[in-house]
Order: C-alpha cells, then structure tokens, then sequence
C-alpha cells in the first residue's frame, strides 16, 4: 500500500489557512486513489518537533554504542521523524511564507531528518528520488520580475534542501496574494488572489492523480 508523508506548518487551522486548503486538495485526491493506503500526518503548529539540540546534533555524527543516555534520548526523537521520511512513497509539505521564510517549526522539522550518511551525503539514501510537492503559499508575490523577487527565500531555501541535500524529487505549488482579500491596500489585487487559489486547487489535485498513478505503476 501507497503511503504518503503530509506535513503542514501553517498556524491558522483549516480553510483559514492557504496552505492547508491547498494541502488538503491534494491529499483527498490522493486519499481517492489509494483509499486503503497509509498518510503519516505531521501538524508541526499544533504539534511541533523538538528543536536540534547538541546531543540530537552530536549523536548524529557518533556510533551509537558510545551515545551518552541524554544523545540516546535525543537522537531516537530523530530517528522517528526519519523513519517516517523513509517510509514515504511521496512526500506533501504546506510552507507558507512568514517573513519571507518558512515557519521555524518546519525548520526544526528539517533540521532533525536530515543526516549525513542516512538521509543525505550519501548514493545509499532511501529517499532519493521520493517525489516531495511543495505548497509555497505567500501573502504577496515574490515571482521573478516583481519588486520583491529578491526577497524569496521558501523556494530558494527548500531546492537547496530538498533537492540538493535530501536528493528528492521537488515540485512547488505556489498560492499567492493570500492577503489580498484581508489588506484593502491590496483590494484590486483580488481577482489575481483568486485566480492563483483556483490554479494552485487544481494542480495540487492533479498532481496527487499524476503520483498516486506513478507509485501504483
């Protein structure tokens, strides 16, 4: 059976939140075709990962055997998160912008799976070539040719990441002007607003077919 990581990091709940609508799109069409199949769901707002730590951190770069009891400790909250990566068939991220970032619990998240030797440095990773899709939701637009282009640093940050550290197949699905219907500055940037929001539903559906097709193949 297919299994499929989801992570979300947005603090607003449900169809409050753009990344989570989104999200949620993607994994009820996934769901529909693979109904008996497994979802890992990760809610690091309501539920957020232990940030690393110098014995998490430490014990990875050390044989277990000579682990103290407190790198033990630690390093098994790691390997959780780590399993659960390797478990993956496909892989589904909400990351919404805050800050022109990504939320700090989706760092510490990050930071925990990704080990040198295991999950990345290295031709024997089981991830490699997992299919990741992203949801990069933003309250404004940061696309290149906009005054702040320069500002982004969700998809800049998550390819180094994703595809160049942890070797995954990376794909972004990219909801934007979110604040547009909440900032009356932003009130004519509205229909733009939505016309990404219906685009970003769509691909997010289409996107769970398309994997869910690739991994039953």
């Amino acid at each position: 059976m297919a299994t499929l990581l989801h992570i979300d990091s947005s603090v607003f709940p449900g169809s409050v939140s753009a990344s989570r609508a989104v999200t949620d799109a993607f994994r009820k069409a996934w769901e529909e075709q693979h109904p008996k199949g497994t979802v890992i769901y990760r809610d690091l707002a309501a539920n957020p990962v232990p940030h690393i730590t110098a014995d998490s951190h430490s014990a990875g770069f050390a044989a277990p055997d000579t682990h103290t009891p407190e790198q033990a400790a630690a390093f098994a909250e790691r390997v959780k998160l780590i399993e659960e990566l390797e478990r993956a068939d496909a892989i589904l991220i909400g990351a919404p912008m805050y800050n022109f970032t990504i939320p700090s619990t989706l760092k510490a998240w990050l930071d925990n799976v990704i080990l040198g030797g295991r999950t990345a440095m290295t031709e024997d990773s089981k991830i490699k070539g997992t299919p990741v899709t992203v949801v990069a939701s933003r309250g404004g637009s940061y696309a290149p040719g906009t005054p702040r282009e320069g500002f982004e640093y969700v998809q800049n940050y998550l390819e180094a990441v994703l595809r160049d550290a942890l070797a995954l197949d990376l794909e972004f699905i990219v909801p934007e002007l979110t604040m547009a219907p909440h900032n009356p500055a932003m009130s004519e940037l509205v229909p733009l607003f939505e016309a990404s929001r219906a685009k970003a539903l769509d691909e997010a559906a289409a996107k769970a077919k398309e994997l869910a097709e690739r991994v039953a193949a």
